[in-house]
This record gives structure tokens, sequence and C-alpha cells, in this order.
């Protein structure tokens, strides 16, 4: 079965800020090759998106909705519902991202 997944707007964001950052910092070739992977990464969701594990700081406080994948340094928080994916968040995960997952994902 193949699941639909759509980008959520915060994580449409995340996507143009990580492109707009790597291209200003290195180079529009770079950064055109990153936003190629961190798109490909999402759209494996399609096949197999139980494929995640739930991040730690949400499953520290008992939340079990979301799942996150990688494409390193990058995390890709995701939620699972009937046949649907909504990726929402591209994160830099060389961060503490505790604050930043529970104010964007339980809003």
């Amino acid at each position: 079965m193949k699941f639909s997944v759509s980008l959520v707007i915060d994580a449409e964001r995340d996507i143009r800020d990580i492109y707009r950052y790597a291209a200003r910092k290195d180079s529009e070739e770079k950064a055109y090759r990153l936003l190629y992977n961190l798109e490909k990464t999402v759209m494996s969701l399609e096949t197999m998106p139980l494929k995640g594990h739930f991040p730690p700081e949400l499953e520290r406080i008992g939340v079990f909705e979301f799942r996150e994948i990688f494409f390193k340094p990058y995390r890709i928080i995701y939620q699972v519902v009937k046949s649907r994916v909504y990726v929402h968040c591209v994160l830099d995960g060389r961060g503490d991202l505790q604050d930043l997952l529970q104010e964007r994902l339980l809003r």
C-alpha cells in the first residue's frame, strides 16, 4: 500500500530555510543536492511510513503520535494518520530540540 505524503507549512518553511542557508554558506549546487536528498528521504515514507522511531524528547513525556527519520544531521518529524503521512518538521538535529518539538507539535 502506498501512503500519501504531505508537508505541513512549517515543514515547507524548514526545508526552504535549510536550502537558503546551505546556498549562502556553501554553494547553490550543494544546496540543491541537499534539497534533493531531503525530498528523497521524505518520499521514502510513501512505502515505509512506520520505519521511523519515536523522537526521544516526545517519548519521555508520553507522546507517541509522531515519528522521526534522519537525513543527517536533519531530523524529519512526521505523523501517520490512516493512509496519509504528514511531515511536521525538518530540523537540524545538532541542537537541543526538546522545547522546539513540544512547542511546534503539541500546540
